[in-house]
């Protein structure tokens, strides 16, 4: 069950299991949840757009490698990646042993932030929406 998911409060999640964290500049923390890095496995390469990229809410932006599988990451948010997180590039396993904190992807200055956290999950639908796919 998503119980055994840690899924924070604060944060507003994709229905492709990535999360948003707004940063106090407006700008926008972006990483996959605890439930993608346990289904991936272990990751073992992250392919990362470059800062100056236009992203698009809903669209793929770059990859996360596994073991068992090659999965797109999707951006919560439409706007310009502004930083990647380069210690990704040598320490992959970031994204499994830290998933909210240290394995963050990117940092995104959004185009309209407050239009398209409406079409993001906070919390409770997040949970509800792993509930979903388990009774699949």
């Amino acid at each position: 069950m998503s119980e055994e998911y840690e899924i924070p409060e604060d944060l507003y999640y994709t229905e492709e299991h990535e999360w948003l964290k707004v940063l106090e500049d407006g700008t926008a923390l972006v990483g996959i949840t605890d439930y993608a890095q346990k289904s991936l496995h272990e990751v073992v390469y992250v392919e990362l757009p470059n800062p100056g990229d236009m992203v698009k809410q809903g669209e793929a932006f770059g990859t996360v490698e596994s073991v068992k599988a090659v999965s797109d990451l999707y951006s919560p948010v439409s706007g310009i990646v502004e930083e990647v997180n380069e210690e990704l590039l040598d320490s992959p396993e970031l994204i499994n042993s830290d998933p909210y904190g240290k394995g963050w992807i990117v940092k995104i200055k959004p185009k309209s932030l407050e239009d398209e956290l409406e079409n993001l999950l906070n919390a409770e639908q997040y949970r509800e929406h792993l509930g979903s796919l388990e009774a699949k």
